[in-house]
């Protein structure tokens, strides 16, 4: 019986549209009521002393949504990425993108792009968006990079991971998902073996620091096994 610091935090921050729809709003106010949950998740992270945060911010299946919902959330993340560069480098936090981002907007790719490189510096503290981000599609495309590099050894849980987006990372300790939801949605599927889970009928626009710490001390007061009695 291991009791494992907590290094990555991973969160699917769901229900922005019922907690604009409880509150007569259009569903965009929930997601930059989102957005602001972010900024105090990202802060608590940090005082609480996780390294790793990392955040399912648009999935391959959200392309499903309407056309308009998609087309002010592509707006929130211009906004929200320009914006708040300068701020992300006074926290000393590298950010980073997992996904097919290639199939966003040119004008997204460049933001996105600047953001890591501008943030590189930073080793202690990471925040991962994951962005136009599928499970599924990211085992897809390591076993395609890997055929494409015409390996004739057998493949290897170690040869899959380092074609991963981001083989460096290191696996989500506790996945947390807000708003009642009991499922992963296609979430980091290969790195979530032996995750730890956490749900709470708290729609993401209200999760705050006592909301992350509430699932920290349930993550601390478990006994991960790893497979051993």
């Amino acid at each position: 019986m291991e009791k494992k610091k907590l290094e990555h935090v991973a969160i699917i921050m769901d229900g922005n549209g019922r907690w604009a729809k409880a509150k007569r709003l259009p569903r965009i106010m929930g997601h930059h009521a989102g957005v602001r949950a972010v900024e105090r998740t990202v802060r608590a992270a940090k005082e609480l002393g996780i390294p790793y945060v990392s955040l399912y911010a648009f999935s391959t299946e959200n392309w499903k949504r309407s056309q308009s919902e998609v087309a002010g959330l592509m707006g929130l993340f211009r906004y929200y990425m320009r914006s708040k560069l300068a701020e992300l480098c006074k926290e000393e936090c590298r950010v980073r993108f997992a996904g097919d981002l290639d199939a966003l907007p040119d004008d997204i790719v460049q933001i996105l792009r600047e953001v890591e490189e501008r943030t590189k510096i930073y080793a202690e503290r990471q925040l991962i968006i994951c962005l136009n981000y599928g499970g599924r599609k990211e085992i897809l495309d390591a076993i395609n990079k890997i055929t494409a590099q015409n390996i004739k050894v057998p493949i290897t849980e170690e040869i899959l991971r380092a074609n991963l987006y981001l083989p460096d990372v290191p696996d989500p300790d506790l996945i947390i998902r807000t708003s009642g939801e009991l499922r992963l949605s296609n979430f980091w599927l290969w790195q979530s073996s032996y995750s730890e889970y956490y749900f709470t009928g708290r729609y993401w626009p209200d999760f705050d620091k006592a909301s992350l710490e509430e699932a920290a001390k349930d993550y601390y007061e478990r006994e991960r096994r790893y497979g051993k009695a």
